[in-house]
């Protein structure tokens, strides 16, 4: 089938790869303009673009999909089928429109739940025990499409949105792979989403990293584990700054001591107190400046004094 596809990071590479590899015709790959990272602020490709330069894909980068020329420029490669994996822009409706079989979407979610640009992050934070990937026909509003396939995922009690994304990005190439072979050899029934039970994942920001030591136990892992990668979880601790990765409840264990105060080191890490009097210890932190190391490793070099 002649495909065009629209997508950015790693999650999209998968995706590309496979359908590249499934033998489809990828006559064009859109993706976002390339940013300019790190101290050398050098010029950096997408996932997406460095794979589809790699095996001679044409690439596409537009800045106004509004203009009438980039409109022209997609409509002139003549695709049977949009494909649209965490592209990063908002396509106009005549741009949806273009393709006979329509434009889809592979959204990192079990729509309606968790529309938005951090479906996997969001899913870790609020604890869900299960999520999965959906693919959806476009429409002019946000995930909001009729559901054409999806598959269900559980989420490990310790797996960060890292991992996860990791394990989503495989599971989606394979469900994208299945549904497009399905729209290629006919039409496919697609379901409303039910909007009423719909929620939202917007973008992560660097001011939701510090963690709020009144919370649960429970609350905390899942705020850590979901702000891996990126921006990672912060504290102060003796007045200094740290990434936290990794905690564990001191079963049994109460204080009366504020929350985010710190109540013991032990062999494991560092003790703190949070929400109604329980007490957590950290295992893995990187201070300021340093590697991400144990925590037990960290303070026998760096002592902290417990009031």
């Amino acid at each position: 089938m002649r495909i065009v596809f629209m997508g950015t990071p790693d999650i999209a590479r998968k995706s590309l790869q496979r359908l590249y590899e499934d033998g489809h015709e990828i006559v064009g790959v859109y993706t976002k303009q390339d940013t300019a990272k790190n101290r050398g602020m050098k010029m950096v490709w997408s996932e997406v673009k460095e794979y589809a330069m790699k095996v001679g894909l044409p690439v596409y980068q537009p800045t106004r999909w509004k203009a009438d020329s980039t409109y022209e420029e997609l409509k002139a490669l003549k695709p049977e089928l949009i494909v649209v994996v965490a592209y990063g822009r908002i396509l106009p409706q005549r741009v949806l429109d273009i393709a006979p079989k329509g434009a889809i979407n592979l959204h990192a979610s079990l729509l309606p739940q968790l529309r938005g640009s951090a479906p996997v992050q969001w899913s870790v934070l609020r604890g869900f025990k299960t999520t999965g990937v959906t693919v959806m026909y476009l429409d002019a509003e946000m995930d909001t499409g009729d559901m054409i396939s999806r598959v269900e995922t559980p989420i490990g009690p310790d797996e960060t949105s890292g991992e996860l994304m990791e394990r989503i990005g495989d599971l989606g190439a394979e469900l994208l792979s299945q549904t497009v072979k399905q729209m290629e050899a006919g039409p496919v029934t697609a379901t409303p989403q039910d909007h009423s039970q719909a929620s939202y994942a917007p973008m992560l920001t660097k001011e939701m990293a510090p963690i709020d030591w009144s919370l649960s136990p429970a609350e905390i892992h899942n705020h850590i584990r979901g702000m891996i990668p990126w921006p990672v979880a912060t504290t102060e601790l003796d007045g200094k700054r740290f990434k936290i990765y990794k905690i564990a409840p001191v079963e049994g264990a109460v204080t009366d001591r504020a929350p985010g105060t710190p109540v013991a080191i032990t062999k494991q890490g560092l003790q703190v107190a949070c929400g109604k009097g329980q007490v957590v210890t950290i295992l893995e932190l990187q201070a300021e400046g340093g590697k991400r190391m144990r925590a037990a490793d960290y303070l026998r070099g760096h002592p902290m004094k417990i009031e």
